[in-house]
């Protein structure tokens, strides 16, 4: 284990995803902060990582989507100055069709997946320029750029973290902060079955195990990606489609439609 390196916060810690990266940061040398509703799994999982990493591991139990929760914890971001790293998996899923999905699941979606993803980002952020220093982790999904995969709602929420995590690297970049987004695929979590599905129903080939996708993410981390696909073999790919993007740019914004619509200019 490398020497300490602060705080780190992990969202929806209590297991799969967020789990795991409290486990890799604690060897690391991050003490941690583990935030989740199920206060039995974060107490526990807290009792394992001291016990063989002898790190500092501190218990939140809170539920994002109250708004009391919510501020609570974004107040600790704000101006626990311990905190160098900020790891925002909390989320929750759907696989239904829109017309399928009841109004309160897709609310309660949206609140979580982008509202306290984006307040507890802003917190941590303020924090972090004030010291210079510290990473936001915002974990997406692949869905970000293929919407039709799953759940509509659920992939829009994603795109979201995709274009802000973007968006917020550039504002940060030269503050001192950096921002990392991860999109995993398939993943073997409780995800599938709070969703309505069986992860079990895709082929083994899809499905990546949490221990991996976190190595692959804290790699990615490392090498200095902006965006970390663990699954996808080649980055060139990746480079590709955001040159795609960047190359719409100039057009994006012009005093005349395109010719194509065969509208009269003055």
């Amino acid at each position: 284990m490398s020497g300490h390196k602060g705080y780190a916060l992990v969202t929806g810690a209590s297991s799969g995803i967020g789990a795991v990266y409290a486990d890799r940061l604690a060897q690391q040398g991050y003490d941690l902060i583990l935030v989740a509703r199920n206060q039995q799994r974060l107490e526990g999982l807290a009792a394992r990582l001291t016990a063989q990493t002898r790190r500092d591991v501190q218990v939140v139990v809170a539920d994002l989507n109250q708004p009391d929760d919510l501020a609570r914890v974004a107040a600790l971001l704000q101006d626990d100055k311990r905190i160098s790293l900020l790891v925002n998996n909390a989320g929750v899923g759907a696989g239904g069709t829109l017309l399928e999905s009841s109004v309160e699941a897709m609310d309660a979606m949206i609140l979580l997946n982008v509202l306290a993803l984006t307040r507890l980002a802003k917190a941590a952020a303020g924090n972090f320029v004030e010291q210079g220093r510290g990473t936001i982790i915002n974990i997406a999904s692949v869905v970000a750029v293929a919407p039709t995969l799953l759940n509509g709602v659920y992939g829009a929420t994603k795109a979201y973290v995709l274009a802000f995590s973007e968006s917020l690297r550039h504002e940060l970049s030269d503050k001192g902060v950096n921002v990392h987004v991860v999109l995993p695929g398939a993943t073997a979590t409780e995800f599938f079955a709070a969703a309505g599905m069986s992860v079990d129903a895709l082929p083994k080939t899809m499905v990546m195990t949490t221990e991996k996708l976190v190595d692959a993410a804290l790699a990615g981390l490392a090498q200095g990606e902006a965006v970390t696909l663990p699954s996808l073999p080649d980055s060139a790919d990746w480079a590709a489609f955001e040159a795609a993007r960047q190359a719409l740019l100039p057009n994006l914004s012009r005093n005349e439609p395109a010719a194509r619509y065969g509208v009269a200019t003055a």
